[in-house]
């Protein structure tokens, strides 16, 4: 830790694990959608599960913790630009959770994942699979959709990538460990904005009752049993 820093619990865990299974289903979405039809089964449940992730972490940004709520970090254009100005100049980060421009890229990404799940619930392939909604629309607006799906996986690829050089962005010209601190939880900040950080952490225990409706609506939805 260097001079003039201190380390501050920042996200918790609900956020954390939202994040890293975030990441894995990603991955496993991106390979058993480029591996042939016998994935897709498979492929799909990754997206319902996503969708169950997607909707909680939007429940969890109105009631979660302070530093995992929309109104934490989804700032005024001029707070974007100031942030701007401090990244460029390479100067310690001030902000002790996302910081404006990378609260608003949670936001983008959330909402393309909303699209991405939400566009396969209607999908087709033309072959063997269709959407557990398939049966609700015509077959043109569901070839619709799933032009959308295929489209906006390429933009959540973009995304990610975008996230993935600003991260090491701030590992190589800020010194800011920001992977390590969403397996910890603790951020570095400079003293002087520590000082003023008071975060209140919600409860796991409300974490978990909101990812079990959310995992609930996902699975009424595509099973549809009534």
């Amino acid at each position: 830790m260097g001079a003039g820093e201190t380390q501050v619990k920042v996200w918790d865990v609900p956020v954390r694990l939202f994040h890293w299974l975030l990441v894995l289903l990603f991955a496993f979405m991106f390979f058993s959608g480029k591996s042939g039809s016998e994935w897709i089964e498979w492929h799909m449940r990754a997206g319902y599960a996503v969708l169950a992730l997607v909707l909680f972490r939007i429940l969890w940004g109105f009631a979660g913790s302070t530093h995992a709520r929309f109104t934490s970090f989804l700032a005024a254009p001029s707070a974007c630009i100031e942030c701007m100005k401090h990244l460029l100049a390479r100067k310690p980060s001030p902000y002790p959770g996302h910081n404006p421009l990378g609260g608003w890229m949670v936001l983008v990404l959330l909402l393309a994942l909303l699209v991405q799940t939400g566009t396969g619930l209607f999908a087709n392939d033309d072959l063997l699979s269709n959407g557990p909604l398939y049966d609700l629309i015509s077959k043109a607006t569901s070839d619709q959709l799933t032009m959308i799906h295929i489209w906006n996986f390429n933009l959540l690829l973009l995304l990610a990538g975008a996230h993935l050089i600003a991260v090491l962005y701030h590992a190589a010209f800020m010194k800011e460990n920001l992977i390590g601190a969403m397996f910890t939880g603790v951020k570095r900040l400079p003293a002087d904005a520590a000082g003023g950080v008071v975060a209140r952490f919600a409860s796991p225990w409300l974490a978990l009752v909101l990812l079990a409706v959310t995992a609930l609506a996902v699975y009424l939805i595509v099973k549809r049993p009534f």
